[in-house]
């Protein structure tokens, strides 16, 4: 990912909280077959604990190829959006000084790179999806677990998929939030993000006023 310095996020409980507010990733691996990329958007889990930079969780369908290009890669690429709203020139206060500006896209993100394993092993596929199970429940009143369902159901659905451990040894953040402009410019960019009826322009908005 380019990522000029002026952009460039390495605070690890910033970088945490963008990649557990994306919700779902994009998993990115080579081909085995030296074709393009292999990709598939997924929910991930971040354990912040293990490892320098932690280790992600996941699960894809069995009949996703996917995975068998992972397993013979060794080596993934997981990929975290945060928010992201397109920047007009109209919003920088220099428009009016001199004219010499051009539209922009304000963004954050996240990759982490690392070894990847897959999982085939029902007891381990178990504990992983209750893993994800109770990361995405939680927030509910009366959060579902794995063992609502029956055990044989359960034990049926896990032959249907396999298990993905990515275990990050990079963790690149950036957040290209206007900081290459000046003040004026950027409180433009910021009033003007957080007028917009768009929910995701807003959201940049919050982003640039932290």
């Amino acid at each position: 990912m380019y990522n000029p310095p002026a952009f460039r996020e390495d605070r690890p409980e910033v970088l945490h909280g963008i990649m557990r507010a994306a919700r779902l990733a994009l998993l990115v691996s080579a081909a085995p077959d030296g074709g393009a990329p292999e990709a598939t958007h997924l929910p991930l889990v971040l354990e912040a604990a293990e490892g320098p930079h932690g280790t992600l969780y996941g699960h894809v369908a069995k009949a996703n190829p996917h995975w068998r290009g992972l397993a013979a890669a060794g080596v993934a690429r997981a990929i975290f959006p945060g928010p992201e709203a397109y920047v007009s020139p109209s919003l920088y206060a220099s428009k009016q000084e001199h004219g010499r500006v051009v539209p922009t896209w304000n963004y954050v993100a996240v990759h982490a790179i690392g070894a990847v394993e897959v999982i085939e092993d029902g007891e381990r596929l178990h504990a992983l999806v209750s893993r994800l199970t109770e990361r995405h429940e939680s927030p509910r009143a009366a959060p579902w677990a794995v063992t609502d369902a029956p055990a044989a159901f359960v034990a049926g659905q896990l032959k249907g998929i396999v298990g993905v451990v990515l275990r990050i040894g990079t963790l690149i953040g950036k957040r290209k939030l206007s900081q290459n402009r000046s003040e004026a410019d950027r409180a433009g960019v910021v009033a003007g993000l957080a007028a917009s009826e768009d929910p995701a322009d807003r959201a940049v908005a919050d982003e640039m006023s932290r």
